[in-house]
């Protein structure tokens, strides 16, 4: 085979794995709590185990998570002490170690506190408290995930907003150096798959 088929041959591998890729991340579900103004997305293909006014669980094959809301502390005790102390003993009873503290931060949300480690299996775990600024209201986030997984899961972290047009929150990545042509053509591929795959919407408990 002559090395300039070889190379055509590869380029259009590449360019297939890439939009495979593409299209991969603009599958989503988009949960919403009516009742708090809250969204957040997560990945499609999610099974859903429990759903009430405060707490949503849902699993994949390589991930879980379970989404916990709680009122926040009146009793006027320093709120990054209370929840890293919090954080560190969910942790513990988790029997996860190498624990390191977390540094995600969600658009639009007072303050996030997380914390990170590996679990006894050797999954990795993170535990997220996330602040509301608007609301008596703290979301805890957990989710147990395989080696590789992390982005994802940093991706639907970040995605939790309080809004009333129940949109979450897409953060723009920092991108790679490129020509105006290749930004432009990235654009317009990525407004296509999403015209294509629209964001499923799921409405939670809010009785």
């Amino acid at each position: 085979m002559k090395s300039g088929t070889k190379n055509l041959m590869a380029r259009t591998a590449l360019l297939v794995m890439l939009l495979l890729t593409a299209a991969g991340t603009a599958c989503a579900t988009v949960y919403n709590w009516s009742r708090y103004d809250l969204s957040f997305e997560t990945p499609e293909g999610g099974f859903v185990t429990y759903n009430s006014n405060t707490r949503f669980e849902i699993q994949w094959e390589d991930m879980v998570m379970t989404v916990q809301l709680y009122s926040k502390d009146k009793n006027g005790r320093d709120e990054k002490k209370l929840l890293t102390e919090n954080l560190q003993r969910k942790a513990l009873g988790y029997s996860m170690y190498d624990l390191s503290q977390g540094k995600i931060k969600v658009k639009g949300f007072k303050k996030t506190y997380s914390i990170l480690g590996t679990m006894p299996d050797g999954s990795r775990a993170i535990i997220a408290d996330i602040v509301s600024k608007h609301q008596d209201l703290i979301i805890e986030v957990t989710v147990n995930y395989l080696y590789g997984n992390g982005e994802v899961v940093e991706d639907m972290i970040k995605s939790f907003a309080e809004n009333k047009k129940q949109q979450p929150n897409h953060e723009r990545k920092r991108q790679k150096v490129q020509t105006k042509q290749q930004a432009d053509k990235q654009r317009k591929q990525q407004e296509q798959q999403q015209r294509q795959r629209p964001a499923r919407k799921e409405k939670l408990y809010d009785a």
